[in-house]
């Protein structure tokens, strides 16, 4: 009888011990598995992330331009690719192929735009361009922003260094005209002064002239002087008779 009892109690202490070892045993495999899940999700997502910025930059100069989908031109890291892929064509190809853009929406404007950038444009067809651009601001999405604030700050750094450019340009014409005219000026009193030194010059001899005939004047007039002739005579006499009748 107490054998018995002794064995039910044993049977029930297995029993209680072994629902509590298995019981563990899922508990500790339930905790392993949670952050293997995560771990397989993170890897994951930084996977898709990380393909895609590859894809961008592996994306071949010729492909880029066509891409027209929401996604793609939703994200800065295409319009990161363009501008690299517009500033490898020659100015001529990148005009070319701004023209095959319409600029009826922002994504059309914008290519235009970094591809017009790298094309030698005038400082008219920049302002243009980026006047077009301002014009779809609110359609910007919100990703893409910051891309074009940073770069459109690029673009009006180059319309200052332009206009800057044309205001030394006129400074130095202005500072040309007037070094002409200063030394036109030069030429000139140097010819006047040529003419004043040759006028004096002449003066010069001209008195010097003068004082070589004064000279025996005044050395004849320290001489006494001379006797009268005859006619001179006789007519101071014919004075002095008369001079003599009463």
């Amino acid at each position: 009888m107490h054998f018995s009892r002794l064995s039910a109690l044993l049977s029930l202490d297995r029993i209680g011990t072994f629902a509590a070892l298995s019981l563990l045993t899922l508990l500790v495999l339930g905790c392993s598995q949670v952050p293997e899940k995560n771990s397989n999700l993170t890897h994951d997502s930084f996977g898709e992330s990380e393909r895609r910025v590859v894809d961008f930059k592996t994306l071949s100069c010729g492909e880029v331009w066509a891409f027209n989908s929401g996604m793609v031109l939703n994200n800065p890291l295409y319009w990161l690719r363009a501008m690299d892929c517009a500033q490898r064509l020659s100015p001529a190809e990148a005009r070319a192929e701004a023209r095959r853009w319409p600029a009826n929406n922002w994504q059309s404007r914008f290519k235009q735009a970094v591809l017009l950038s790298n094309g030698n444009v005038t400082p008219v067809e920049r302002r243009q361009y980026l006047q077009r651009l301002d014009d779809n601001s609110y359609d910007y999405p919100a990703a893409v922003r910051p891309l074009l604030a940073l770069w459109r700050e690029g673009q009006g750094s180059l319309l200052q260094l332009s206009a800057e450019r044309t205001r030394y340009a006129t400074l130095q014409q202005t500072s040309d005209a007037q070094l002409e005219a200063l030394r036109q000026q030069e030429m000139t009193l140097s010819q006047e002064l040529a003419v004043t030194r040759r006028k004096l010059d002449s003066l010069t001899d001209i008195e010097r002239q003068l004082s070589s005939r004064r000279s025996p004047d005044a050395a004849d007039s320290g001489h006494p002087a001379e006797k009268s002739t005859p006619d001179e005579a006789i007519s101071s006499g014919s004075k002095s008779e008369d001079d003599a009748t009463p």
